[in-house]
């Protein structure tokens, strides 16, 4: 009998496995990542700092200005939208919001997070996020060659 996802929302990577797969070169080329993301209610932030701001409200002032630092390491956002329904399957809460980001490699990424820029922004995602996966996919060679793709292959530096 199949066991049951067991699933874990983190803000941070808590296992130290993960953090030293995160620092493997990863695969070649382009990695897509899948971002599923669970907002509080109202934001907190470390340095303890008043605000009125929703959990929502802190993690969009990241959102935003993520979604201009991505360029600088290659990246893009390319998809984010609030989750409304869950058709498939079953699971005790739904995320709040799905967003993706590509990079050319999983380096790129790993980059951007240890950057002095993404730590100043970042205190906006910790406020705001309850927790979320993040998860890492990559093409298939079919999907390399699909037309819709190319323009951002072509952003990235990537090409099918």
């Amino acid at each position: 009998m199949p066991q049951p996802f067991t699933v874990l929302n983190e803000v941070f990577p808590g296992n130290a496995a993960t953090m030293a797969g995160l620092m493997q070169p990863g695969p070649d080329g382009p990695i897509f990542m899948i971002n599923l993301l669970k907002f509080k209610d109202k934001a907190v932030y470390e340095d303890g700092r008043e605000t009125d701001l929703s959990g929502r409200e802190a993690y969009m002032i990241y959102g935003r200005a993520v979604s201009q630092l991505l360029p600088k390491f290659g990246g893009m956002a390319i998809f984010a939208a609030d989750v409304t329904f869950l058709s498939l399957g079953q699971v005790g809460e739904l995320w709040d919001e799905v967003a993706i980001g590509v990079y050319p490699k999983r380096g790129d990424m790993v980059r951007m997070s240890m950057s002095e820029e993404w730590r100043e922004i970042a205190v906006h995602r910790s406020a705001g996020l309850d927790g979320q996966l993040n998860i890492e996919t990559v093409l298939s060679n079919e999907a390399m060659a699909m037309p819709w793709l190319q323009p951002i292959l072509a952003q990235i530096g990537s090409k099918g």
